[in-house]
């Protein structure tokens, strides 16, 4: 008996895995804070026409749900929840959503919306920067009503009221443009204070010490982006090389520590000097020849915090007010606009808190000026951002337009075996074998090339064989298959385009009259499959 007794007993231990030491703590501290009258008040009060979930440490319970009493929310705690959440969106009655409803549905059953603004930080100190900076801007466009509270961990909850919002502009209810308009308040916001944020932590904090608490290297810190596309630009470097023995020049872009030969003399060729330039990888340009298209910002502001935009999507849930946080079992509390700038972490304990509300009454229509603002500003980006793709279009040659229609041509035409009298100047010289550096770039182009032409597999595998034997020094036949690989799995591209600089960096560049009629090599091989077969 006493064996079976202690089998079953192991048997027991190891179906019930250990609690972690986050859940031990916070699972005995639920029933006891939740148990306290002011904070079931608090977190029901908040509730009305929201739906609510309880989060049990790991998981969240079922929805749609709701509190009908404020006793619910001890009867969740009895059955293992540890926290609470609720949604930004305000519904007529919250159990009624499901999953099968269309947009106009939701439309339907929505009365309004909150804005709420999650200001999330690697450093609590960086998150109180920053939810001032927002408040000032909040109070600035005469919203004096809004609720402030701590997450429960590093970052800081600030909310407008929804009856603070003009029910219509435009000739659109606002209520119904959820997710849409608050989004777009928070990417106004975001993109109001960025800098201001990134200054004033470059006032209060040395370059060097930002580098060492985000674990970034100072050099990182320091941000050049592209105009075009607004993505992060390379530093490379623009070399010229000199030959003690022909006197040749050659400037190029330096991809490798490997020493460039003379294209005459086959000498290894001497740097003269060399020339460090801005690089988009995406947008294929440089500062050398489009300095203007550049610019600097000495901290990217991002590394520390933004309005969180992930919480502007529907039906997305936040954390309620005196809800505990599951990581750290510290309650999500309420603070004064007055008591921001001094609340320090441990003030959020669970037994030492006191009830303040988080939903302030808003005068109507106070944040009118926001919301008009924030669409203005929507509207003249979109036009910029059509301005940046002109340009962008002027440097690549190529419109949108075209590409589509290019893409979508080339989907209907197929050439399997493409012969030497209908491939453009420019392959059939690469074809030949790259006698210098730029095999790699051959190679790009080449895949592209045949691919977007139909070649079978086989068919581009054998070609690409035969361009390898003939290179100056062949490509490793490992890397040569990882490439088909990658393409064999992705969407096919098209090569470059004609005036990239690809082409004339390889010295293949030979034009024929049909050449200055297209504006890639791809459509050279279609126009003159076509005309042969006429």
């Amino acid at each position: 008996m006493d064996t079976n007794s202690t089998k079953e007993t192991n048997k027991k231990t190891e179906e019930k895995p250990e609690r972690s030491l986050n859940e031990q703590r916070i699972r005995e501290t639920t029933l006891i804070y939740y148990s306290r009258p002011d904070v079931r008040k608090a977190i029901f009060d908040f509730s009305k026409n929201r739906e609510c979930v309880p989060r049990y440490f790991e998981g969240f319970g079922k929805r749609p749900d709701s509190f009908q009493y404020e006793t619910d929310i001890i009867e969740f705690v009895k059955r293992g929840a540890t926290s609470f959440h609720c949604s930004e969106e305000l519904w007529s009655d919250p159990l009624e959503i499901s999953t099968e409803f269309s947009k106009q549905d939701f439309d339907n059953l929505r009365i309004g919306w909150d804005l709420l603004l999650d200001v999330d930080s690697p450093y609590f100190e960086y998150s109180r920067i920053y939810a001032q900076l927002l408040i000032d801007a909040l109070e600035f466009y005469g919203i004096k009503n809004l609720g402030i509270k701590f997450s429960g961990s590093k970052g800081l909850h600030i909310i407008v009221p929804w009856k603070a919002f003009p029910k219509e502009i435009y000739g659109q209810k606002t209520k119904d443009m959820f997710p849409e308009w608050p989004r777009i308040i928070c990417q106004y916001l975001s993109e109001l204070l960025n800098k201001k944020f990134a200054e004033k932590i470059m006032q209060e904090t040395d370059l060097s010490e930002i580098a060492k608490l985000t674990g970034k290297e100072r050099k990182n810190l320091v941000v050049n982006e592209c105009k075009i596309c607004g993505r992060p630009a390379e530093i490379r470097y623009l070399v010229t090389w000199f030959c003690r023995y022909c006197k040749n020049e050659v400037v190029m872009q330096e991809k490798t520590k490997r020493i460039p030969k003379c294209p005459d003399c086959r000498k290894e060729m001497v740097e003269k000097s060399r020339k460090e330039m801005l690089y988009c990888v995406f947008c294929a340009i440089n500062s050398f020849k489009n300095p203007e298209l550049f610019q600097k910002e000495r901290v990217k502001s991002e590394e520390f915090t933004v309005a969180d935009l992930i919480l502007v999507s529907p039906r997305h849930l936040f954390r309620m007010p005196y809800s505990l946080h599951e990581k750290t079992s510290l309650s999500s509390v309420v603070i004064d606009k007055i008591e921001l700038k001094n609340f320090e972490i441990k003030d959020a304990k669970p037994f030492k808190i006191n009830i303040k509300n988080y939903y302030p009454t808003a005068k109507e229509e106070e944040a009118k000026n926001l919301l008009l603002s924030a669409l203005d500003w929507k509207e003249q980006k979109d036009k910029e951002l059509n301005q940046n793709k002109k340009e962008y279009e002027k440097i690549s040659g190529v419109s949108e337009q075209q590409k589509s229609f290019e893409n979508k041509e080339l989907k209907k035409i197929v050439i399997p075996n493409p012969t030497e009298n209908i491939i453009p100047p420019c392959i059939n010289l690469i074809l030949k074998g790259i006698k210098d550096d730029g095999r790699k770039r051959a190679l790009f182009i080449l895949i592209n090339f045949f691919k977007s032409l139909g070649v079978s597999e086989a068919d581009l595998e054998k070609r690409i064989d035969e361009w390898n034997q003939r290179n100056y020094s062949p490509l490793k036949k490992g890397y040569i298959q990882s490439q088909l690989i990658w393409y064999r799995k992705n969407q096919v591209l098209m090569p470059p385009n004609c005036n990239k600089s690809h082409y004339k960096d390889l010295n293949v560049c030979k034009p024929d009259e049909l050449c200055r009629l297209i504006k890639n090599p791809v459509n050279y091989a279609v126009k003159k499959y076509f005309k042969n077969m006429k």
